[in-house]
C-alpha cells in the first residue's frame, strides 16, 4: 500500500464508517483506536487499540450485540485488543460512565448501523458459535443439565486448573491477612480462609462434616487433616472426584474422607452433620432450585449445628447471572442476586442466620492472582486446552477481576445455625 493509499484507507476505509456508524452507540466519537481488516484506523492515538482482524468480528456483533458478539469475536481471534486486556476495559467502562450509555440503541441507530453494515458488504448469516461455547439441551436446571453445566467448566482438566490456582487447589474467594507481607501469596490466602470457614463451622476432632459442591476438595482435606474433621464431600463432576480420591489416597486420610459423585439433591442423610459448609456452589443451582438448596443444607445439620454458605452476589438491578459471556463460556445458567435476598432464601428454608461477612475486596485480590499464574503458564495452557480456549480463560478472568474492584459482583460467607437445639457460635466473635 502506497502512502497515498494508505491516507486514504485511514480517511475514507472501513474503520472510518465504522466510526460514523457507532457515534450514536458511544455516544459520539469512539473511545478506542480502532483498525479494521483493510488496514484502515480511526479513533484517538493514543487510546487503547481494537483491531477487527476479518469481517466476521462485525457479524458476530450484528448478530449478537453488546458483550456476546464482542466475547465471540475476542475468543476465536477475529477481534484483537492490544496492549494491557484490563486496561483498555478498564477506559471502556469509564467512558460509558462519563457518557451514560445505556446500551440500549434508538431505532434510528439500529437502522444506521444496518446501513452501514450493508455498505461494507458484512451482511449475511452468523458465523458458527466458537468451539468453546458451551451447547447446553435439557431444562433448565434438571439433573441432567446441571451435570453437563458443571461438566463443561470444571472437567476441562485437572491439568489445567493446577496451572491456574494454588497447591491445594481452592477455586473459590481467598482471605487475605497479610497483604503487607511480600512473601504473603494466594496460597497463603487460601489456607487462610480454609481456617476461617472452619473456625466458623466451629470444628473439631471427629465432627462430621458436609462438604457441598467440594470442588478440587480443599476444604474437604483441609477440614480433614487441620481440623480432625470426619468430611463427606459432594460433586457432580467427575474429573474432581478422580483428583480429590487421589490426594486422599496420597495423605492417608481415606477414614476421614468420603467424596461422592453426587448431586445435592441427592443427599439421603437427615439430621445428621455437625456441620455444613458450601463454597460457591450456590450460585450454580438456580433462582427457581435455590429452595430445595437451602432445605438439603438444613435437613443435612444437626439441629444447633452450623451453615456456612460462601457465595457470590449481584447488585439489584444487574444481570442476575454471570453475564453473557461467562453464561456462554464458563458457568452456564449460573444465578446471582442481592446478598440479602439469599439471606432470605436461607432464613424461608428454616436457617437462622447469624453473620454475613462480605470479601468483594479479596476476591479482587485472589482473581489477579490467579491471572497472573494464568500467564506465566500461558504456553504450558496453550499447548494443553488450544489458543481460543485461553482466549476464554484471559477474557473471564480479567473481566471477572474488574467486575469484583467495580463493585458490580460482590462474595460473602452468609453463616447460619439450624434451630431447635442448643448451638455453640460465641456471642463475641472476633474471626
Amino acid at each position: 500500500m502506497t502512502v497515498t493509499e494508505s491516507r486514504a484507507a485511514t480517511s475514507h476505509g472501513v474503520a472510518q464508517r465504522l466510526a460514523d456508524a457507532l457515534r450514536p452507540f458511544v455516544g459520539g466519537d469512539l473511545p478506542v483506536r480502532l483498525r479494521a481488516w483493510d488496514g484502515s484506523v480511526a479513533g484517538p492515538e493514543h487510546a487503547p487499540e481494537v483491531e477487527l482482524r476479518t469481517p466476521d468480528a462485525l457479524r458476530r456483533v450484528l448478530w449478537h450485540p453488546g458483550e456476546l458478539g464482542a466475547a465471540q469475536a475476542y475468543v476465536t481471534g477475529e477481534l484483537e485488543v492490544h496492549g494491557d486486556l484490563g486496561a483498555a476495559l478498564t477506559h471502556s467502562f469509564a467512558v460509558a460512565a462519563d457518557r451514560g450509555l445505556t446500551g440500549r440503541p434508538t431505532p434510528k441507530a439500529l437502522v444506521g448501523a444496518i446501513r452501514a453494515a450493508a455498505d461494507l458488504g458484512v451482511l449475511g448469516r452468523p458465523p458458527a458459535p466458537p468451539a468453546t461455547q458451551a451447547r447446553l439441551r435439557g431444562r433448565l436446571h434438571s439433573p441432567l443439565r446441571d451435570r453437563r453445566a458443571i461438566s463443561h467448566h470444571y472437567d476441562l482438566s485437572n491439568e489445567f486448573y493446577e496451572l491456574l490456582l494454588d497447591p491445594a487447589m481452592a477455586y473459590s474467594c481467598g482471605y487475605w491477612t497479610d497483604r503487607d507481607d511480600p512473601a504473603y501469596d494466594v496460597a497463603d490466602a487460601q489456607r487462610d480462609k480454609l481456617d476461617l470457614v472452619c473456625r466458623k463451622l466451629g470444628l473439631e476432632p471427629g465432627m462430621r462434616m458436609l462438604d457441598v459442591g467440594c470442588g478440587w476438595g480443599s476444604l474437604s482435606l483441609h477440614a480433614a487433616e487441620h481440623f480432625g474433621a470426619q468430611v463427606t464431600g459432594v460433586t457432580i463432576a467427575a474429573e474432581q472426584k478422580r483428583f480429590i480420591d487421589a490426594r486422599i489416597a496420597e495423605r492417608g486420610l481415606a477414614d476421614r474422607v468420603e467424596i461422592r459423585l453426587q448431586d445435592y439433591r441427592e443427599v439421603p442423610e437427615r439430621d445428621h452433620f455437625d456441620a455444613v459448609g458450601s463454597l460457591e456452589m450456590g450460585e450454580h443451582v438456580g433462582e427457581g432450585n435455590y429452595p430445595t438448596y437451602a432445605e438439603v443444607l438444613r435437613r443435612s445439620v444437626k439441629p444447633g449445628g452450623r451453615v456456612l454458605v460462601q457465595q457470590m452476589s449481584r447488585p439489584k438491578g444487574r444481570w442476575p447471572g454471570g453475564g453473557p459471556f461467562i453464561e456462554s463460556f464458563i458457568a452456564p445458567d449460573m444465578h446471582m442476586r442481592p446478598v440479602g435476598e439469599t439471606v432470605g432464601f436461607l432464613e424461608r428454608g428454616g436457617l437462622e442466620v447469624r453473620d454475613v461477612h462480605a470479601m468483594r475486596e479479596h476476591y479482587v485480590w485472589t482473581v489477579q492472582a490467579w491471572l497472573d499464574t494464568f500467564e506465566s503458564n500461558l504456553p504450558a495452557v496453550i499447548d494443553l486446552v488450544g489458543e481460543e480456549a485461553s482466549r476464554v480463560w484471559r477474557l473471564y478472568l480479567t473481566g471477572g477481576m474488574l467486575t469484583f474492584r467495580d463493585g458490580r459482583m460482590g462474595v460473602d460467607q452468609v453463616l447460619c445455625v439450624r434451630p431447635g437445639g442448643d448451638h455453640t457460635l460465641a456471642p463475641v466473635r472476633a474471626w
